[in-house]
């Protein structure tokens, strides 16, 4: 007996010290993980959304030569704002008018320097990229499948749709975009990426369709994916090479970005860039401004105006990877990520609002046109203010 309890012992000893080396083999993928299972828990989200190269696979950019952006008079905000900025768990807001801060905040314990996550509004920034190598004939056709490009997609749901249809989200592929369902595809690819996994792979893997391409509008972030996919096929570069090159050095970013990446370096395109709050404001100034910042043309402002209009099926509010208001009026339109991060655009006012949030009621009803309601708000008061001054 005592025999039979040393061998068990021994045994066991095994079992703890390969369930040890596995442990400390896998503690990337480990600590990945459990950083997305609580990526968004009420006590971390701040933190996590100004520090994700410390959870993710990730890779840094060039910003290229900074140039601050103008500071101009500060500008009294209108009614509502404050209790807006406690409501929403707002961590950062910069506010441009005609191309100056005019207002900017950060809150709870963050810093202007700091790399925010844009979640989907890097979907956006991503279709600037795609409208450059569109007008230069690097990706001629809009309406070629995206096969075409990527030949590896053409035994699943993608094999028949078009670029133009990814890029406004009219894909047909069925994709479940749930947060808050543990099986939903969305939380099953952040899985995908917090062990390493590959992302073309996860595309590739999509074999469900809800319908035809092109039949209608229905948002599916993995067709974001598939853009990148499609930009890296024509152009045989990385996103990363080709957003430094063409937008982010041109600007001159206040401090080098990075892109959150799968586990074979591939750019999570669909929501894994980060950003200052002020560079993305000078991201939207340069959109405000037709794709021109200090008298170079970045982005063909034929792209800027064609890829904001509502050209989705169905009426959807949304463009190439842009979205539109309700009630849209010309020269608005914006980039949102969830979780309350945005990029609002007023053309016609010159007004530019680049917010960041941990707002973890951000699907609450009401919240979203609150939101906006809000941006056109400040937009009128800023003008105005103008009109009083002047």
């Amino acid at each position: 007996m005592r025999r039979i309890f040393k061998v068990l012992g021994y045994g066991l000893l095994v079992l703890v010290v390969v369930a040890a080396a596995a442990a400390f083999w896998k503690r990337e993928e480990i600590t990945r993980l459990m950083a997305v299972n609580t990526l968004f828990r009420e006590d971390r989200i701040v933190a996590n959304f100004s520090g994700m190269d410390q959870l993710f696979h990730h890779r840094s950019m060039q910003g290229g030569a900074a140039s601050p952006l103008p500071q101009g008079p500060e500008a009294e905000m209108p009614d509502g704002f404050e209790d807006w900025l406690e409501a929403r768990t707002v961590t950062a807001v910069v506010v441009l008018d005609r191309g100056e801060i005019v207002h900017e905040r950060y809150r709870l314990g963050t810093m202007p320097e700091d790399l925010r996550i844009s979640w989907s509004v890097a979907k956006s920034a991503l279709s600037l990229l795609l409208g450059i190598l569109h007008h230069e004939g690097t990706i001629p056709d809009l309406d070629a499948p995206v096969t075409d490009h990527v030949p590896a997609l053409a035994g699943s749901a993608y094999g028949q749709t078009t670029i133009r249809q990814v890029a406004q989200m009219a894909s047909g592929v069925a994709f479940n975009e749930d947060y808050l369902d543990y099986d939903s595809d969305i939380n099953r690819m952040g899985r995908v990426l917090a062990l390493g996994g590959s992302m073309d792979g996860f595309s590739i893997d999509q074999t469900n369709a809800r319908g035809a391409p092109g039949a209608d509008w229905q948002y599916v972030s993995i067709d974001t994916h598939v853009l990148g996919m499609v930009i890296r096929g024509a152009s045989g570069r990385s996103i990363t090479d080709l957003m430094e090159e063409r937008l982010f050095i041109p600007l001159g970013l206040e401090r080098a970005p990075f892109y959150v990446t799968d586990g074979h370096g591939v750019e999570f395109v669909l929501g894994g860039l980060n950003l200052t709050t002020r560079d993305y404001a000078r991201l939207g100034q340069m959109i405000a401004q037709g794709g021109e910042w200090q008298g170079q043309q970045i982005v063909p402002a034929e792209w800027i105006a064609q890829s904001t209009e509502a050209s989705a099926p169905g009426g959807a509010l949304y463009g190439y990877q842009w979205w539109l208001p309700e009630d849209p009026v010309p020269g608005e339109f914006y980039a949102r990520g969830v979780y309350g991060q945005f990029l609002w655009i007023d053309q016609n006012r010159n007004v530019v609002i680049a917010v960041n949030s941990a707002d973890r009621g951000f699907r609450q009803p009401g919240v979203m046109d609150g939101n906006i309601a809000l941006f056109r708000e400040i937009a009128r008061h800023l003008e105005t203010q103008r009109e009083t001054e002047g």
